[in-house]
């Protein structure tokens, strides 16, 4: 296999397949071979991300993370993405430890949105990304100014991301239906899905453009990365 991407994934397993879905059908492909040469690691035993922050117990997924990425590094992988979010609070941690780059799903989420001209963009994630501000710093980087939702809104994002789609459910219309009208008196000119599992949940229910996903720009990126066109969708 020549110059594949490595995915770490299995956080969860839904949002991974989805991703491969997405960077299936932004291909611009008429033959297999058109398509990009990947490598699909679902470590669904990694620890929970937000716990882990949350609580200040790093070493589980920063270990499982870092061993995960030398793995894809030693198949021969010329670059590598990670599928979760809360996950790309190790990201820089483990970068200067392989000799691959990571595709930073965070930061090419904030270059698109310039790029596209947003400026104030609402942050729909985990705890976890939340708190530690991994979208605010990234946002403000790029001249951007990221708002989390007030926290009961906040309380309905993560009961939509744990209490539902990771364990399988389609994830409840009505709850987004309220942080919807929530976010539409914040000011934003759009919102980032920035938890895969909300990937998921919009791969089920439809989304207005307002919502950009942020799994779906590092699936693009990945095309690119591998020197393929884009299709438009």
């Amino acid at each position: 296999m020549e110059h594949p991407i490595g995915i770490i994934g299995g956080m969860g397993p839904m949002a991974s397949q989805l991703f491969y879905k997405m960077v299936t059908e932004h291909t611009a492909a008429e033959r297999d071979q058109d398509h990009i040469n990947l490598i699909l690691l679902s470590d669904a035993s990694m620890p929970d991300r937000t716990a882990a922050i949350l609580s200040g117990q790093y070493d589980g997924p920063y270990e499982q993370l870092l061993s995960d990425a030398r793995l894809l590094e030693q198949c021969g992988c010329t670059a590598i993405a990670i599928t979760c979010n809360t996950a790309h609070f190790f990201a820089d941690m483990i970068a200067d430890k392989i000799g691959i780059p990571i595709l930073h799903m965070i930061r090419e989420t904030a270059r698109t949105l310039v790029a596209q001209g947003k400026r104030r963009p609402a942050i729909l994630a985990t705890d976890g990304t939340i708190r530690t501000g991994l979208y605010q710093k990234e946002c403000a980087a790029f001249g951007l100014e990221a708002a989390p939702p007030e926290p009961a809104v906040q309380r309905l994002v993560m009961s939509i991301i744990y209490e539902e789609i990771k364990r399988g459910e389609r994830g409840s219309r009505e709850k987004f239906a309220q942080i919807d009208r929530a976010l539409a008196s914040m000011g934003c000119d759009c919102a980032i899905l920035g938890c895969t599992e909300l990937s998921v949940f919009r791969s089920y229910h439809s989304l207005p453009p307002f919502y950009v996903d942020a799994m779906e720009v590092l699936a693009e990126l990945a095309v690119v990365r591998c020197g393929k066109q884009l299709r438009t969708i």
